[in-house]
């Protein structure tokens, strides 16, 4: 069974745009927040769940199963992938 993949991403970033991409082109099912796009409690809500997974808080931010790869790092997101 492939792992869960998240992505925290900012609607306006060109590696996040890439990462989506690259899912998109594997056709990998994923989940993104464009943490941007949010406001009030909702966005400072998920500002923390970034930090626990990435301290510095910098996006992408993509979690596939267990492990954090933070930026677009297509070699990292394939082998977490097992593509």
């Amino acid at each position: 069974m492939a792992p869960s993949v998240k992505i925290f991403s900012l609607s306006t970033c060109s590696h996040c745009k890439s990462t989506k991409k690259f899912l998109a082109d594997c056709t990998v099912q994923y989940d993104f927040v464009d943490v941007d796009m949010l406001q009030g409690e909702e966005r400072a809500a998920i500002l923390e769940d970034v930090k626990k997974f990435n301290p510095k808080c910098s996006f992408p931010t993509i979690i596939i199963g267990d492990k954090v790869i933070v930026g677009y790092k297509e070699a990292e997101i394939r082998e977490a992938l097992g593509l």
